[in-house]
């Protein structure tokens, strides 16, 4: 039998806001001493109002998603991605996605507020639904840190 052990996951929940760009640099700043993947997740899903398929047009929901994962990428970090983490765009509501990847995770790091609509609150929706129901610890990071920016 091997001693071998699985990798350390961390889960980035990133959707194009500076606190989301900000997560993702601390969690690769933390996933190199200690061997870890990261795992960068965007969401998307169709608008409620379109119940039907055929009713969506031509938009491209998922494709949106991915420009939003790419341009949050290379914002933190160029064009020279880090080699422990991946990117990934998955289909459904950022909450029950988070919450449900959390469980294979050993830390869940999110952002403070993304864009969402209510202006004054400490913590978004998505952030808040996390931190009370995720099945490992999670991280809020508040604000981007410019010696975390310079150190990734």
């Amino acid at each position: 039998m091997s001693d071998a052990q699985e990798p350390v996951t961390i889960i980035v929940g990133v959707d194009g806001s500076e606190s989301s760009i900000s997560a993702l640099r601390q969690a690769v700043w933390l996933a190199k001493p200690l061997g870890a993947q990261v795992k960068a997740l965007t969401c998307w899903n169709y608008p409620s109002a379109y119940t039907v398929p055929y009713a969506l047009g031509n938009f491209g929901y998922k494709e949106a998603a991915q420009k939003v994962l790419d341009g949050a990428t290379e914002s933190a970090f160029g064009l020279d991605l880090p080699r422990c983490l991946t990117a990934h765009v998955v289909q459904g509501s950022a909450r029950p996605v988070l919450i449900d990847a959390s469980r294979d995770a050993a830390l869940l790091v999110l952002g403070r507020r993304g864009f969402g609509g209510f202006k004054g609150l400490l913590m978004g929706s998505v952030s808040s639904a996390c931190t009370a129901h995720a099945h490992c610890p999670v991280m809020i990071v508040h604000a981007a840190d410019e010696q975390m920016r310079q150190s990734c």
